[in-house]
């Protein structure tokens, strides 16, 4: 069984910061990187940000481009995503996840494990 655990989630004001952490325990697998994904009320969830761990490339969706940083540590098993200068659209429980191959890191379907999710809410 593999867990994924994230959490610093939390309220902040428009153009304020937020640091999601991800763990990950339990069995050991063969992780090929990890990223973020979020979903608000109503809407599907979508790509935020990932990380490979074979060069450390980092991809982000145009949204978050510029505003947001994706880091981890492999040995660790831990992703880190800094959110900064956040907007009211950036409001929804983000949720960390994990796959096993490099392919279409923008698809949920490519991920085998994730997170719970955790809330963030902007206000305006």
């Amino acid at each position: 069984q593999v867990q994924l655990v994230e959490s610093g989630g939390g309220l902040v004001q428009a153009g304020g910061s937020l640091r999601l952490s991800c763990t990950t325990s339990g069995r050991t697998f063969s992780s090929y990187g990890m990223s973020w994904f979020r979903q608000a009320p109503g809407k599907e969830r979508e790509f935020v940000a990932t990380i490979s761990w074979s060069g450390g490339n980092t991809y982000y969706a145009d949204s978050v481009k510029g505003r947001f940083t994706i880091s981890g540590d492999n040995a660790k098993s831990t992703v880190i995503l800094q959110m900064n200068s956040l907007k009211p659209e950036d409001a929804a429980v983000y949720y960390c996840a994990a796959r096993t191959s490099g392919t279409n890191y923008y698809n949920l379907r490519s991920y085998d494990y994730w997170g719970q999710g955790t809330q963030v809410t902007v206000s305006s």
